[in-house]
């Protein structure tokens, strides 16, 4: 199962959903489906976007728990 960590990294750097949304020009509905681990389909174009703008990897995003089913 792949968590996405988006909540706990904003958490971290103190940004908000808003912000964030200001930040990429990615749609703050688009973003609040990230921040709440809604998403099935994990683009791209957004992870990247994201990425750049909090300075980090795609790995300190998403998290692959290999005991989950």
């Amino acid at each position: 199962m792949i968590t996405i960590m988006l909540k706990n990294l904003l958490e971290q750097k103190q940004i908000t959903r808003y912000q964030l949304s200001q930040m990429t020009e990615i749609k703050y509905q688009t973003l609040d489906n990230y921040y709440k681990n809604r998403v099935t389909r994990y683009d791209g174009y957004i992870l990247s976007k994201i990425c750049k703008a909090l300075d980090c990897e795609v790995g300190d995003i998403l998290r692959y728990d290999e005991d989950e089913n």
